[in-house]
């Protein structure tokens, strides 16, 4: 009994077009040929495709199909391998579950991590949350847990308010005073919270650059000058937030 190309491809429950792949990439050997030039698989080339495809399906790729062939003992060692990769994806899995299952259950915004959105939802600009869902792709790990307890410490309550409401047209005197007094608030501050002065630390310059652009961008000329004026004081007063 011999299958065509079509037929065999149905029994091992693949494509023709997988078929004629696992002959370009060497994985399945070229059948004979009947008289009329058509190709005739046999049982040897059925069972080869079912284990091809039995591991495909498991996460084996077809390079590693390939090395393997009929080692069975580098089978095993594939298989752990994949195995292992199964049960990191599946604790990515669980992660991923537990963070949508928040968001659904709190209604979070889904801009910026976790501990962000859970410390933060609903108590932020939109300016701020902008900002904040950027600072979530430029800190690490234990950085994100120090700007996370910034964001949930009811701290200058005052001016952020004040620097929220600043319109963009603000004179000159509004703007040094707000300017004034954020810069006399962050002694406290890094004392409350230390962390949140060593903020990109594993590329410093990067950090900066980026906060700088993304504040010219999302907060409005007044507001920016502000900041432009406070860390120029704050710098001036010798308590070097870097």
């Amino acid at each position: 009994m011999a299958w065509s190309t079509r037929e065999i491809a149905e029994l091992a429950g693949i494509s023709v077009r997988s078929v004629r792949h696992y002959h370009e990439v060497g994985l399945l050997p070229e059948p004979e040929r009947r008289s009329n030039g058509y190709k005739q698989y046999g049982a040897a080339h059925l069972v080869r495709l079912l284990r091809i495809k039995r591991l495909a399906d498991l996460g084996v790729g077809l390079g590693a199909i390939a090395e393997i062939g009929n080692n069975d003992e580098r089978l095993f060692d594939v298989l752990r391998a994949v195995d292992a990769e199964l049960e990191a994806r599946m604790g990515r899995i669980r992660e991923a579950r537990a963070e949508v299952a928040q968001i659904l259950e709190k209604k979070l915004a889904t801009d910026s991590p976790a501990e962000f959105a859970v410390v933060a939802n609903g108590s932020l600009s939109e300016s701020d949350r902008r900002m904040t869902s950027v600072m979530g792709r430029l800190l690490d790990s234990d950085e994100r847990g120090a700007y996370a307890e910034l964001l949930a410490a009811d701290v200058c309550v005052q001016t952020g308010q004040d620097f929220d409401d600043l319109p963009p047209d603000a004179d000159e005197a509004a703007r040094q005073d707000l300017a004034a007094r954020i810069a006399a608030e962050l002694p406290a501050l890094r004392e409350q919270h230390p962390g949140v002065f060593t903020l990109g630390s594993t590329d410093p310059r990067r950090f900066s650059r980026t906060v700088v652009q993304v504040s010219q961008e999302i907060y409005n000329p007044a507001q920016f000058d502000v900041l432009r004026r406070m860390t120029a004081l704050h710098l001036e007063l010798g308590d070097h937030p870097r």
